[in-house]
């Protein structure tokens, strides 16, 4: 007999905590969570998928423009061409950028540079030593341009991602706040703090703050990523506009 009533009372209290089990299912809480904290968790739900789209367009942004910036410093540097500039090798160079590159942020700055230096060559047929730094200055300033578009133009959307990194877990905390303060709200007007009236909000408010955190981390180290990635290519910008500029001084506006 007196194993029966421990089977039964075993039986019980795993049929109460599997209801208890039930109750508290996350998705079931979600569903059915008070107004403010439903819109709290819209929000979040909203901005991790805005940034899983940035970092999808991004990594496919930047892959390709260190791809195809790779390519066109491989053709720029040409072993086969050696030491040889001269007007006909920047107009091929030129030539190939729409259809190998045009748009890789290196060329483009290759490409403002040849415009402004094709502009000066045209403008003084005969560079002599007087002009020779307001020309060289001419081209510079057109790549330093073309740099700073082409790095606003990687870091676009960029930043949305380290405010959703920053804010996310705050707008999870005002869930949280919001969820126990409901709690304590149940408690008063039931004048009961067992765990069957307290667990809900509780929970509820617990997933408040995990869906931030979980919306705020991948955006933060995809942040720190991208961050890294756009800085190597500003870099090479920087290098090979460096360089453009000491073959433009050496072989063509050379007083």
């Amino acid at each position: 007999m007196r194993h029966v009533i421990f089977a039964n009372l075993v039986t019980l209290q795993g049929n109460t905590a599997a209801a208890g089990q039930q109750a508290l299912d996350p998705w079931e809480l979600i569903l059915n969570a008070s107004t403010v904290v439903t819109l709290v968790l819209l929000a979040l739900v909203g901005m991790s998928l805005a940034c899983w789209f940035i970092i999808g367009a991004k990594l496919v942004r930047i892959n390709r423009a260190t791809r195809e910036s790779a390519g066109f410093l491989d053709r720029f540097w040409d072993p086969e061409q050696g030491n040889v500039w001269n007007v006909q090798r920047l107009e091929e160079l030129y030539g190939s950028l729409p259809k190998e590159g045009g748009s890789s942020p290196v060329s483009q700055v290759f490409h403002a540079g040849y415009v402004e230096l094709a502009r000066v060559l045209g403008s003084n047929q005969n560079v002599d030593h007087k002009h020779f730094g307001g020309d060289i200055d001419n081209v510079a300033r057109a790549m330093r341009r073309a740099s700073a578009a082409e790095v606003t133009s990687l870091e676009a959307m960029v930043p949305f991602l380290a405010t959703t990194g920053s804010t996310a877990p705050f707008v999870g905390l005002f869930g949280t706040v919001w969820g126990i303060m409901n709690s304590f709200i149940s408690i008063g007007a039931q004048k009961n703090a067992s765990l069957d009236v307290v667990a809900p909000g509780i929970a509820e408010a617990l997933i408040a703050t995990a869906i931030g955190l979980a919306a705020a981390i991948p955006a933060v180290m995809a942040y720190n990523y991208f961050v890294q990635r756009i800085n190597v290519l500003s870099s090479e910008m920087e290098n090979f506009a460096s360089d453009y500029l000491n073959i433009v001084r050496r072989h063509f506006l050379a007083g």
